[in-house]
């Protein structure tokens, strides 16, 4: 397999997407290291401005409106197979793709973005396309935007969302259960109290980890700070504004008078080192973060999760005992605060995070796909 070829697509909006992709991608490269991996963004190659503009919708919406979002959301999942609907979900962008297909001429497909596996699938179906088709699924929850016939292997986070495809009808032999697959850098053990000492924080203290993503879309966020920062039990703070140049600039006072000390950052790519760091993460629900924090056996609080997948990653997490929710600031505060006191409660949450996950996610997952291109190609030469 030493000219194998992968065909990744993916999405930007979200972010989770694109980390899935590249965390596969490193694993791909580690394992075969001759291999041509193109990595595609599914709406950019369609359209730049328009996805553009899809990625300040989503966006907005999910900051300002986030109970439309979540009317979407569940709305998409209700919809049909064959309805109009869907089939022009399936018909979008066909042709685009089939010329990227056509030139690079891939033994693998794999889709970290629901449209395109749909779009893919159907090319499929139709025998238009004949090359193996790998989808992985990047929320802890189950939406049929992700499930098509023509799909040969779905990669997913947890035994819950196989019973449930299996529940659906889909083949359990194409189903694997890996984790989401995150960078493998989130696997190392790392030296902590050089990361400390980098970052300029005291070794002995409880840390917490904020994360606004990556559009700094936690809401409260400079409020939640100015509590850690004056709370009477002893702490410390890593606060992550992401691309939000406001939130960052907000927050010059909070941490000019603190009791506590504090450090913050604008959008990161250390993102490994920073939970090594930490005892407890507070942040949004998306699925590659969730995933992330899990594989650094971090216990975890979710802040407003957004109705839909952010919800129901929430609620797995709840299941699992790694995190808990918060549905208001006094909420977060007391939850915070309480596990700060009771450090044998985050203890007990950081190792249900360790138990939570297979590991290797992404090596597991490349494994995988491997040998579906190894059984593809032995089928072919059969015939």
């Amino acid at each position: 397999m030493k000219n194998l070829r992968v065909l990744i697509f993916s999405a930007t909006f979200g972010a989770g997407h694109v980390r899935a992709a590249e965390a596969l991608i490193e694993s791909i490269r580690k394992i075969n290291p001759s291999a041509e991996v193109k990595h595609l963004d599914c709406w950019a190659i369609l359209s730049k401005n328009f996805n553009a503009i899809l990625t300040d919708f989503y966006i907005g919406m999910i900051k300002r409106t986030p109970k439309i979002w979540g009317r979407l959301y569940y709305g998409t999942a209700r919809i049909s197979s064959d309805s109009i609907l869907q089939r022009f979900l399936n018909n979008t962008g066909h042709s685009k793709y089939l010329e990227y297909i056509h030139s690079f001429q891939p033994e693998l497909i794999i889709c970290t973005y629901p449209t395109v596996a749909g779009v893919i699938a159907r090319l499929k179906v139709k025998k238009i396309v004949n090359i193996p088709l790998v989808v992985v699924i990047t929320d802890y929850t189950v939406h049929n935007q992700w499930i098509h016939s023509g799909v040969d292997l779905y990669i997913v986070g947890s035994t819950d969302i196989y019973n449930s495809f299996v529940s659906m009808g889909i083949n359990a032999a194409s189903i694997k259960v890996t984790g989401i697959p995150v960078s493998p850098k989130f696997e190392c053990d790392l030296d902590r109290s050089q990361i400390m000492a980098n970052l300029g924080l005291l070794p002995n203290l409880p840390t917490c980890l904020i994360m606004g993503g990556a559009y700094g879309v936690l809401s409260e966020l400079r409020e939640l700070c100015k509590t850690l920062a004056g709370t009477l039990i002893p702490s410390q703070s890593i606060v992550v504004c992401g691309q939000d140049k406001h939130l960052y600039k907000s927050l010059d006072d909070v941490i000019d008078n603190a009791r506590n000390p504090m450090v913050r950052y604008g959008y990161v790519r250390n993102v490994d080192e920073l939970m090594s760091a930490a005892d407890i993460v507070i942040t949004k629900a998306g699925g590659l973060t969730v995933s992330e924090a899990l594989t650094k056996r971090l216990p975890i609080i979710i802040y407003k999760p957004i109705p839909g997948q952010e919800q129901e990653n929430a609620a797995f997490l709840e299941r699992i005992g790694a995190g808990r929710t918060a549905n208001t600031r006094t909420e977060l505060e007391r939850i915070l605060l309480s596990l700060l006191e009771h450090p044998e409660k985050m203890e007990s949450m950081r190792h249900a995070a360790a138990n939570a996950l297979p590991g290797h996610a992404a090596d597991r997952a490349v494994q995988h796909m491997l040998e579906l291109v190894e059984e593809s190609t032995n089928s072919v030469q059969v015939r």
